[in-house]
């Protein structure tokens, strides 16, 4: 593999998945009893916004700045606010300079009885991750490969919690892999929370990729007799640059039951900010 999400860290991709990551750890944190983050494919932990990487990409710009420089309604701004004070604690004042990943967001919002473990297989990106919880008794990374996480880690003791899966879908039997390793680790975990990000370069084979998770969800729910369902979103910047992505969403198994709603109030916010040319657009649903 030759991804590497210092390129895009912060992009418009970044915002969205990491807006929504916080509202279900918030949701998880209602509830007294402790909660496990597992992340299978969890980066490098801290991004340098002003390193080679990041500037030349560039997409931090019209990601994460445009929203920090966007006016929001205020729904969606009290909202979006837990996501961004993570993001300003990173940075000095009015400064720009670095963007915290996933494993970072979790790690923000764990109280003392909550666990995350983060699952890195590049070399270098572990250990920049390794560097920014070190020492850290709640957070545990881990050299295993996020496919093999996904089953080695469930059912956590805790019972309750979220599985991020957030691979680079640069293999293009990626699609095809999270579906066998999703439904082995849900059949083994029905009751967790499953968030699974994906880009939308080819809207067909997105919409067969998801379909068939909802499936399995269905098919395992009925045999246990229970009321699983999933929510998909999707959101486009409607820059349709030639190899670039322009549009990502999330499937969401076992959404926390408020998230509907918050999701309806965030994603027309998020759009406007986010939006890069006509075409810019969001879909909401649930399968």
């Amino acid at each position: 593999m030759n991804y590497r999400h210092a390129y895009h860290a912060g992009n418009f991709a970044d915002v969205v998945k990491h807006a929504v990551l916080t509202r279900i750890l918030l949701y998880l944190q209602e509830k007294p009893a402790a909660f496990r983050v597992i992340d299978t494919h969890a980066g490098a932990g801290l991004y340098d916004l002003t390193g080679d990487e990041a500037m030349r990409g560039g997409e931090w710009r019209d990601g994460i700045a445009r929203l920090l420089a966007a006016e929001l309604p205020d729904d969606a701004a009290s909202l979006l606010k837990p996501y961004l004070d993570i993001v300003h604690a990173y940075n000095a004042a009015a400064e720009l300079r670095r963007y915290p990943g996933s494993p970072l967001i979790a790690r923000a919002l764990l109280r003392p009885q909550d666990r995350l473990v983060a699952c890195e297989l590049e070399p270098s990106a572990r250990r920049q991750l390794i560097d920014c919880l070190r020492r850290d008794r709640q957070a545990r990374v881990v050299d295993l490969d996020g496919w093999t996480a996904l089953t080695a880690y469930v059912p956590p003791n805790e019972r309750r919690g979220v599985v991020l899966i957030d691979p680079p879908f640069e293999d293009k039997r990626e699609s095809e892999r999270l579906i066998e390793r999703f439904s082995a680790a849900f059949a083994k975990w029905p009751t967790g929370i499953y968030a699974i990000w994906y880009p939308v370069k080819d809207l067909r084979a997105t919409r067969e990729f998801t379909a068939e998770v909802a499936r399995v969800v269905a098919a395992r729910s009925s045999q246990a007799s229970r009321d699983v369902r999933c929510l998909r979103f999707e959101l486009s910047t409607g820059d349709a640059v030639e190899g670039g992505l322009h549009t990502a969403g999330l499937l969401i198994v076992n959404p926390p039951w408020t998230l509907q709603g918050e999701l309806k109030t965030m994603l027309p916010a998020l759009s406007r900010a986010l939006r890069r040319a006509q075409g810019a657009r969001f879909s909401l649903e649930a399968l």
